[in-house]
């Protein structure tokens, strides 16, 4: 049974997703080593290195998979690795040719490559996930370009905005992280192949041959040298999924704050007892941004431990290697599993446009004190317009009036600018600046980035 949440059968499912489990699965991982085997032996047949005959009995039995959990347990207790009885299985499945098996190469060899291929894998599934997120946060900003609400700084009210450029501010990270992806898979993406040392001494002058053959046989990129120590771009791949988490962060904490009852701008979607409470039958609560916050947080505190991972001794590590397979499929699963509650919640998230009115209306006026002062400037002069606009809000706050009201009360004001002028001054959707102009902007860099 696991003691993982994200990785059970009830729990799992608000914290993971099994598609990305599948991925990082223990029986998939000793797939990949196999495959990694598998391609081994055909690059070095077509060199000459071994016979054609075993690469093909290798591949064979490697396709088959025909592995004995429990000899590949006792094996990996007392070796320490789980190699040995890897391609000891693998080599009995081959027959004859299994004397062939895993020729010139070392045990971090194929467990770092077949890594990099669960990590492959894994970022398609990470990728698929931010389009859609991306996808959906850009159909809310054009669909809310012009909806007013309130900004807010330090959670209090600011200054009008819209919910179109809240929803732009959203989604303009995941346009960053998609195109920035492609260079982070051109530096993770690669195999491992040095032997014991990192020097490929067993296989002669051969041994850059079989590196690049194996790289090409696996759709994988070759390193300059082998990278057994130099763990940065596993690091830096963690390191991504903890930025993409902090964005995923900043979404779910907004549709909390929104959702608050005295707030109520906006909804997760409605699923019938979904977010329910055991004892209050009124609660919708968040749940989805709550799992969010869960799995955000706990990936970004596994990136010092990816970091610390990379402090690996001489040619080969004495323990930090082995905290990389505690960290990179929790941290592959919770950031999928995050995506998946973010893409829900921006495809069918319920917005009250009347209940962002009525909040942007609770101060009655004050939220754009700026732009009165602002727009009385030329009239007035800069200081004595904020002077006038002060004193308005003292009295509108002191006597519960409107701002307009209270402008028109000061005969500076009313002697220059009738009620019109002075309402139109006050009407929040007057001063929007330039936020249909980002909104715009964001929407056409999501474009691109999707095309």
């Amino acid at each position: 049974m696991p003691i993982n949440p994200a990785d059970g059968p009830i729990l799992g499912t608000l914290y993971g997703s099994d598609a990305m489990r599948a991925v990082f699965d223990e029986r998939a991982y000793f797939q990949r080593m196999l495959d990694v085997e598998a391609a081994l032996a055909q690059v070095q047949a077509r060199l000459g290195i071994i016979p054609a005959e075993a690469a093909k009995a290798i591949g064979e039995a490697a396709a088959k998979g025909d592995l004995r959990t429990e000899v590949l347990a006792a094996s990996a207790r007392n070796v320490g690795y789980p190699v040995v009885g890897l391609v000891s299985e693998l080599s009995r499945g081959a027959g004859e040719a299994g004397g062939w098996t895993h020729w010139g190469a070392t045990t971090q060899d194929i467990m770092d490559t077949a890594t990099v291929l669960q990590v492959r894998e894994g970022l398609g599934l990470i990728e698929a996930e931010m389009r859609a997120v991306l996808t959906a946060l850009a159909g809310q900003a054009r669909a809310h370009r012009e909806t007013v609400m309130a900004g807010r700084t330090h959670l209090q009210q600011a200054l009008p905005t819209t919910f179109g450029l809240k929803c732009a501010t959203w989604a303009l990270p995941f346009i960053g992280h998609l195109r920035r992806l492609p260079e982070l898979r051109r530096r993770v993406e690669l195999v491992e192949f040095g032997g014991a040392a990192g020097t490929l001494a067993s296989l002669g002058d051969q041994g850059i041959a079989v590196m690049e053959g194996l790289a090409a046989e696996l759709g994988l990129h070759a390193p300059i040298a082998p990278w057994h120590v130099c763990r940065e771009g596993l690091a830096e791949t963690v390191g991504y999924l903890g930025l993409i988490c902090g964005s995923l962060a900043k979404f779910a904490t907004d549709i909390i704050l929104l959702a608050q009852t005295e707030v109520g701008e906006v909804a997760e979607p409605y699923v019938a007892g979904r977010g329910a409470s055991s004892t209050m039958p009124q609660k919708r609560n968040p749940i989805a941004s709550e799992y969010i916050l869960a799995a955000t947080r706990t990936v970004q505190g596994l990136v010092p431990v990816i970091l610390g991972a990379m402090a690996q001794d001489h040619e080969r590590a004495t323990g930090p290697w082995q905290s990389e397979a505690l960290v990179i499929p929790q941290a592959f699963v919770l950031t999928h599993g995050a995506l998946r509650h973010a893409r829900a919640i921006a495809e069918g998230m319920v917005v009250d446009a009347g209940r962002m009115r009525r909040n942007l209306d609770l101060t009655h006026g004050l939220i754009v004190a700026e732009a009165v002062m602002m727009g009385l400037a030329p009239h007035l002069g800069r200081g004595e317009a904020h002077h006038v606009v002060k004193h308005a809000c003292d009295i509108a706050l002191t006597e519960r009036l409107s701002l307009t009201d209270a402008l028109r009360r000061d005969p500076a004001v009313s002697s220059r600018l009738d009620r019109a002028a002075i309402e139109r001054m006050t009407d929040p959707a007057s001063y929007l600046g330039s936020a249909g102009a980002f909104v715009d902007r964001v929407l056409a860099a999501a474009g691109e980035t999707l095309a």
